[in-house]
């Protein structure tokens, strides 16, 4: 059953898109999940012990899922709320059943070690996408990529949508960039994705001597690879994570590496001031007058809005898009780029609140954690809540597991 998770964890970055159907594409990662479930599930049966972590994270994480089902009473298509609740029963089943297999130090140690080589190969991945367009051209790069690469991974359907609302490009300064995405639809998730891992890279060098210089490589590919999905929510994810770790363990590190990080950490403040593509897009997130920014808000302005009509159970889940616009369609990108708002104005404000409860508690177990590895997972946890406050990742296939298994990991 541990392997088999093992296995699960490493291929989530990477998984294929199945179509059982015309206008339906179905995430095989999801598909292993139940699959893993089911096992679990049948193996505890048996053995007459079914293990379920009693911690308050635990209740509010049901507590969740069960509130987001019961907004679809609400819901003007009950078939979108359908979608959306049988996706989260697809992919929340993997936080009860890791925290359950996951109990030694030494597991918890491979599976972060899994995580982490998997993002390292997607980095490597994204930063290839993004080098080649200076080899090959931009628009080749991005019609190969449009051509042969997201129908596999994202479907049919998904994909099409994707690339009628594209976001792989960005203009910074008059130039424009493909920016890196990988496998993910787009650079937002792949963000996500690399700003929890990069916590996680930098644990494995602090408790790994002997290869530490290794490790500090995976760290810089996984950290230079989400600099170039241009992500200005990522950016301040990992700002806000990084300050989290300083403070945590500036105190702890002996004089040779307090000196060490002091020097590292001015370094990093006087490249911040020289004039670069990431310097700017990373000040461009704090200019209100930006085009989308102003975009952001004015989202931001009309959730509230739909919140105040709606406090109690929301729209109903994934029927926001239905109040900004009457017709739109299921894939339409619409939403409040604020995780936040998001589940208020579908299923409610205390629902959201029962969420932000979950990162909290969450973030203090593995904070309070003398794992050091732990310690480190709780900045991913603080990184994928920074970032939700400007996009919303837990309707990702990729995402939302991958922060489960790295959250379940409070299991003590």
């Amino acid at each position: 059953m541990y392997i088999f998770l093992l296995i699960i964890v490493f291929y989530l970055p990477f998984q294929i898109a199945l179509s059982p159907s015309l206008g339906i594409d179905l995430a095989s990662g999801r598909v292993f999940i139940i699959l893993l479930f089911f096992c679990w599930l049948a193996e505890s049966l048996k053995d007459k012990k079914i293990i379920i972590i009693p911690k308050v994270t635990s209740v509010l994480l049901i507590s969740f899922v069960f509130l987001s089902s019961l907004s679809a009473v609400f819901s003007q298509r009950l078939d979108w709320s359908v979608r959306k609740i049988l996706f989260l029963f697809s992919i929340i089943p993997i936080y009860f059943v890791a925290q359950a297999i996951i109990k030694t130090k030494k597991k918890k140690e491979n599976i972060i070690k899994t995580l982490v080589i998997s993002s390292f190969f997607v980095s490597l991945i994204g930063i290839m996408q993004f080098i080649s367009q200076f080899i090959f051209g931009r628009e080749k790069v991005y019609q190969f990529w449009a051509e042969n690469i997201v129908g596999l991974f994202l479907g049919k359907s998904f994909s099409q949508a994707v690339l009628e609302n594209p976001s792989w490009l960005v203009n910074i300064s008059g130039n424009t960039y493909l920016r890196a995405t990988a496998f993910f639809p787009d650079p937002h998730m792949l963000s996500f994705f690399l700003g929890m891992m990069f916590p996680l890279a930098l644990g494995l060098f602090y408790i790994n001597k002997e290869k530490r210089i290794w490790n500090l490589i995976v760290a810089g590919i996984v950290l230079l690879a989400n600099f170039l999905t241009f992500s200005r929510g990522g950016y301040i994810g990992l700002f806000v994570g990084s300050l989290f770790l300083f403070f945590i363990f500036f105190r702890k590190l002996s004089q040779r590496y307090r000196i060490i990080v002091i020097l590292v950490t001015i370094s990093l403040i006087l490249v911040s001031l020289v004039p670069s593509t990431v310097n700017k897009r990373f000040q461009s997130s704090f200019n209100l007058k930006e085009g989308s920014n102003k975009g952001r808000l004015e989202t931001w302005s009309k959730s509230i809005k739909v919140i105040k009509n709606n406090p109690l159970l929301g729209v109903g889940i994934g029927n926001y898009p239905l109040e900004i616009k009457a017709t739109a369609d299921y894939r339409e990108p619409i939403y409040s780029h604020n995780a936040y708002l998001d589940i208020a104005s579908e299923t409610g404000i205390l629902n959201s609140l029962i969420w932000i409860g979950f990162l909290f508690f969450t973030t203090l177990g593995l904070y309070k954690s003398k794992d050091p590895l732990l310690i480190f997972s709780s900045a991913s946890i603080v990184i994928f809540s920074v970032h939700s406050l400007v996009e919303t990742g837990i309707y990702s296939v990729a995402v939302l597991p991958i922060f489960l298994i790295i959250a379940s990991l409070n299991n003590e």
